[in-house]
């Protein structure tokens, strides 16, 4: 919600100035923004930034561009309240485990989406990539292939896996954002030429039109550098940190049971992998687990 609201200042201030700007004398003249928009600037921007994307990303990380570009208009992935969901969830497994030993867990772990301990937390159950990060670190434990302290590597290799999957997107963002200044020009130059070719000798009024249409590209390329696609670029970034937290708490607090903590003690070592703003404190984890979480 919070980048809509930032795209509505972003846009209110640039067409207020520019009214302002064309209304002169403190008036303001809203219909002159309409002469910022020719359809043959945005097709040359356009297929400038989508040709250079498919130039030079595979398929699915341009799928993940959608995706990660779209999640930014969702705000922050993680709330205080899916902490809390996943800490009750983790407890309630570890309890499981404590009580009836690490078989105990494998109906659960095998095939987690049909898992009816998982069902009871929708917000994790609905989590593709933490639930499968989840069962796979207790799988080779439940089913005795490593010992507890091997188990750190495996789940490591796994979290820096899903980084540089989060981190391919980004980049592409960031680069199309770098690019945009320099499509503009493009775009201006284009128009430039037009107009030396095919209108330098009519009338003032006909060429001034012509130079004003070509910087209309230099501007949108402009804007949408660094209004546009570099801060979405950003956002999606924080969500990807927030993802990463997210799963590192999990890692965490799996490595801590697996290793002989108590599910409390286990809980309490992923709460500090959290960020202030996300963190309950110590005594509200305790109470929380020992009231609702098994």
């Amino acid at each position: 919600m919070l980048v809509i609201v930032g795209f509505i200042i972003i846009l209110g201030g640039v067409s207020v100035g520019f009214a302002m700007a064309a209304g002169g004398h403190g008036s303001m003249n809203f219909g002159a923004i309409g002469g910022l928009f020719h359809l043959n600037e945005f097709i040359s921007l356009g297929g400038m930034v989508i040709g250079s994307m498919v130039v030079m990303a595979p398929m699915g990380v341009l799928k993940g561009v959608i995706k990660q570009g779209l999640g930014t208009l969702k705000g922050s992935p993680f709330s205080k309240a899916d902490y809390e969901e996943l800490f009750q969830c983790m407890y309630e497994l570890f309890q499981l485990g404590r009580k009836g030993g690490m078989i105990a867990l494998e109906e659960h772990v095998m095939n987690p989406e049909a898992s009816a301990l998982f069902q009871k937390y929708p917000k994790f159950h609905g989590n593709h990539h933490a639930l499968e990060y989840m069962a796979d670190g207790l799988k080779p434990i439940v089913d005795g292939r490593i010992k507890p302290d091997q188990l750190e590597p495996l789940m490591a290799r796994s979290l820096h896996t899903m980084e540089e999957e989060h981190h391919g997107p980004i980049l592409v963002m960031t680069k199309v954002a770098d690019s945009l200044p320099a499509f503009g020009i493009v775009a201006a130059v284009l128009g430039i030429i037009v107009v030396m070719m095919f209108k330098i000798g009519g009338d003032t009024a006909v060429v001034g039109q012509g130079i004003a249409t070509a910087l209309a590209g230099t501007f949108f390329g402009i804007f949408g550098s660094y209004c546009m696609v570099g801060p979405i670029a950003t956002n999606a970034d924080f969500n990807g940190h927030a993802e990463m937290t997210y799963m590192k708490t999990i890692k965490a607090s799996v490595i801590s049971f697996a290793n002989g903590l108590p599910p409390l003690v286990a809980c309490e070592v992923g709460r500090r992998e959290l960020s202030e703003d996300v963190r309950m404190g110590s005594g509200d984890l305790e109470t929380l687990l020992k009231s609702g979480g098994g």
